[in-house]
């Protein structure tokens, strides 16, 4: 028990040096570290010379690149910034996705032997298909039957709900289950679309959450101005290319009664108004990447995108079907662009040109790329927390784990004396394993995470003080110094692990369960269970025995 051959030595002395190097950044600025500064999200007095402060810092820093320069990330309570839940509404999940296939409904029933019927209108998450052969209905069905996709990638319930309610009438619908399970499925893209949305090069401290099966929690750290979160994430980002019509009179003829079955009419960015088909020739899936160019005639910022395959071929074959008609880019319903066609378009190379700015057009790019949402974000609750309460938190966490650790040392040392300060040290080692561990795993502390730290410090003590409490009694039963810490780390062994391993189930069920704060205290806590087993069992006992060898006492104070 008390043998520490080298390779143990070693063992521990390399674990020890490890939780150093990552913790030691922590104690230093990024321009001391060398770490590039992001650029300025503004052009701000203040931002710009912050920006520069830290450039000019980081050019003259002399830290060896080899060495780590991960700082603990800070959790949004301490370090102040933006706080949203957002909803996810099925219903609108379950509309969107209907419309999105009735560009397969169409082409189906319009296969050979074209199936007659009246255009359809969708009225929410319902489609009715009224036909105008009663012979129709069985050949109707079994066409949409085999379109029917399941929800989920891997298969499961259908999509859609299809019904012969009359001798000529087909209702496609969404069932209520089928719409629960399209917002259940539709959560884990709109996560991956947000995270691309704000954090495109994956570079920043975003968290993005699930929370139940409706809703997700977006908390992003040192954001200060939560309207720019809400206008990134307010666009759908929907982008269709619609045929269109752009002859006034049946425009004024829409506009004066409604538009016809299966158009819409919708208006460009300067206001004019265009009868736009409801059926789409391409979608936003059908694009395979997007980018901020420029306009070849003007050199305006314009947005350039490209087609899959899939969709490059319907749009080429679209195009050649219908030279001299109008068809118009629709981006979250406002027609963005609507060009003549004057030839085939193949290749699926497409270009949206506007009065863009810069950065709109880079933005428009960035929200294309990222895909569109599967229905809108119904903002519910938003809180800001400003970075002075974040840092009095950091203030009012580090005093109390000082305090704390100061409170248990000088308690160890009155209590057991010279052993007690071996404690005292592996308490100290117990805390850099923590906040090494936390930046080398890129951890996020919040201000439950402290708490967890400190609550840590108490459980690593308590281990001390269980081995220290069963080597006095076994020295007051006559034995040796080193048989009675022998004897004592033996039999304390099984009630560390014992009381350690349930508390490790308890932060994995707050890990697993929890969001947030709540996790962010579950892998502190979790962590510091490790960590404090580590240095209460091994490298308290390891300070012990060599005392042991090089002092040979005949009596422990203890």
């Amino acid at each position: 028990m008390l043998n520490f051959p080298a390779w143990k030595v070693s063992l521990i002395l390399i674990v020890l040096l490890w939780g150093t190097l990552m913790a030691i950044p922590n104690a230093f600025t990024d321009g001391f570290l060398g770490v590039q500064p992001r650029e300025p999200e503004s052009e701000a007095p203040q931002d710009i010379a912050a920006y520069q402060a830290q450039m000019d810092a980081a050019e003259e820093s002399w830290w060896p690149s080899f060495l780590p320069t991960n700082k603990v990330n800070l959790g949004l309570d301490l370090q102040g910034g933006v706080y949203l839940l957002t909803q996810i509404d099925p219903a609108e999940v379950a509309a969107n996705r209907l419309e999105t296939l009735q560009t397969d409904i169409v082409q189906a029933l319009n296969r050979d032997p074209l199936i007659q019927r009246d255009v359809p209108e969708q009225q929410g998450t319902t489609l009715p298909i009224q036909l105008r052969n009663p012979e129709d209905m069985e050949e109707a069905l079994r066409r949409l039957r085999r379109i029917n996709p399941t929800i989920g990638a891997t298969g499961g319930d259908r999509v859609l709900s299809i019904e012969r309610v009359g001798p000529q009438r087909i209702m496609v619908s969404v069932s209520e289950d089928a719409q629960q399970a399209l917002a259940a499925d539709a959560q884990g893209t709109m996560i991956t679309i947000i995270r691309r949305r704000l954090d495109p090069d994956g570079v920043s401290e975003v968290s993005i959450t699930p929370q139940g099966d409706t809703r997700i929690v977006i908390e992003a750290p040192g954001e200060a101005d939560p309207r720019r979160i809400k206008n990134i994430l307010s666009q759908a980002g929907r982008l269709t290319f619609n045929m269109a019509n752009m002859d006034p009179s049946a425009v004024n003829a829409a506009q004066a009664t409604r538009p016809p079955p299966g158009f819409e009419l919708l208006v460009d960015e300067f206001g004019r108004p265009m009868l736009v088909s409801r059926t789409p020739v391409v979608t936003g899936s059908d694009i395979a990447s997007a980018s901020q160019g420029r306009n070849p005639d003007d050199n305006s910022p314009a947005v350039d995108f490209r087609l899959n395959g899939t969709g490059a071929e319907r749009f080429g074959q679209t195009t050649a079907n219908n030279r001299g008609e109008i068809f118009a880019i629709v981006l979250d319903g406002t027609i963005m662009s609507a060009p003549r066609i004057n030839e085939p378009i193949w290749g699926g190379n497409v270009q949206i040109t506007g009065q863009f700015t810069l950065e709109e057009a880079q933005d428009l790019a960035d929200i294309i790329e990222a895909g569109e949402l599967p229905a809108k974000l119904n903002f519910i609750e938003e809180r800001t927390v400003g970075p002075g309460l974040g840092a009095d938190s950091i203030a009012a966490g580090t005093n109390a784990s000082l305090i704390g650790l100061a409170l248990v040392g000088v308690f160890m040392i009155i209590a057991y004396g010279l052993i007690g300060s071996f404690a005292v040290g592996s308490l100290l080692a117990n805390i850099v394993l923590i906040l090494g561990a936390l930046s080398g795993l890129g951890a996020t502390l919040t201000l439950p995470g402290i708490a967890g730290i400190v609550l840590t410090i108490g459980m690593a003590v308590d281990a001390n003080v269980i081995v220290f409490e069963r080597i006095r009694e076994e020295q007051r039963n006559g034995r040796s110094p080193t048989t009675a810490v022998i004897a004592g780390y033996e039999r304390a062994l099984s009630t560390i692990l014992d009381a350690n391993i349930t508390t490790f189930i308890a932060a994995a069920i707050l890990y697993l369960l929890g969001s947030g704060p709540v996790k962010g205290f579950a892998v502190t806590l979790a962590i510091g269970i490790v960590t404090s087993v580590f240095t209460a069992f091994v490298v308290t006992r390891w300070f012990t025995a060599m005392w042991l060898r090089l002092a040979r006492p005949r009596k422990l104070s203890i």
